[in-house]
């Protein structure tokens, strides 16, 4: 403390980051995604999609997305209450707007497109 009684105020410096992402500090809620992944059991197309996910997540999301899987055989309930009627399906909960993607997401280009992802060049 100084003699006046006041504290001192110091500000944090950045934290070093991968070249690219953008430091803790400068990300807003905005950045995080939160997706759902309904599926059926362990069919081939709910296996591929849940793969083709996380490949797309990891690539492009960095660390910024939550992905919950929802087995509709497990947990009947959450699929009716967001009105699932085909499997698989992704749910982007977050950032807005909420969308819903339908198939095994082997489609990259449109399953960028449809969580407002740009590819890669």
């Amino acid at each position: 403390m100084r003699s006046n009684g006041k504290k001192k105020v110091t500000k944090a410096k950045p934290k070093t980051t991968i070249a690219g992402a953008a430091p803790d500090w400068q990300k807003t809620p905005e950045d995080r995604y939160s997706l759902r992944l309904y599926v059926t059991g362990a069919t081939p197309n709910s296996v591929r999609a849940i793969q083709n996910i996380k490949s797309i997540c990891a690539e492009y999301l960095d660390g910024r997305y939550d992905v919950e899987i929802i087995d509709v055989y497990k947990q009947p309930s959450l699929a009716k209450g967001e009105q699932i009627v085909a499997t698989p399906t992704l749910v982007k909960v977050l950032p807005l707007p909420l969308r819903r993607l339908v198939g095994d997401l082997s489609q990259r280009d449109s399953v960028l497109l449809g969580l407002d992802l740009v590819p890669k060049k």
